[in-house]
């Protein structure tokens, strides 16, 4: 599993630095502002999917999973610590595939 660096916007504008997407996973510090940038240089559909780790009122854990299209891009996020963080603070992503998929972790102040 890969630690992903937080980029950071400001008003000079950020141009994200996107990374090969990890077949073990990702994870990231969450402050609760980030989001996970994907883009999918592939010729087939990806399936991510952030790991939620509180489970809700009824016993079941929603993780989010979001379907990014062969040559698209999808902004999953933010993350809301009490959700998604685990006991260091790190939210957890997986993907179904990663030939061709990139990804890029960003902040709004």
């Amino acid at each position: 599993m890969a630690v992903l660096n937080t980029q950071q916007v400001s008003l000079a504008g950020v141009n994200p630095a996107f990374v090969a997407a990890d077949a073990l996973g990702d994870e990231w510090a969450n402050s609760g502002r980030s989001y996970l940038h994907v883009k999918n240089g592939a010729a087939a559909a990806v399936d991510v999917t952030v790991d939620s780790q509180t489970q809700c009122n009824q016993g079941f854990d929603h993780n989010v999973a979001v379907n990014v299209p062969a040559a698209s891009e999808r902004r999953i996020g933010p993350f809301p610590k009490s959700r998604f963080d685990d006991a260091a603070g790190r939210v957890h992503v997986a993907y179904s595939a990663v030939a061709n998929v990139t990804v890029a972790v960003v902040e709004v102040p």
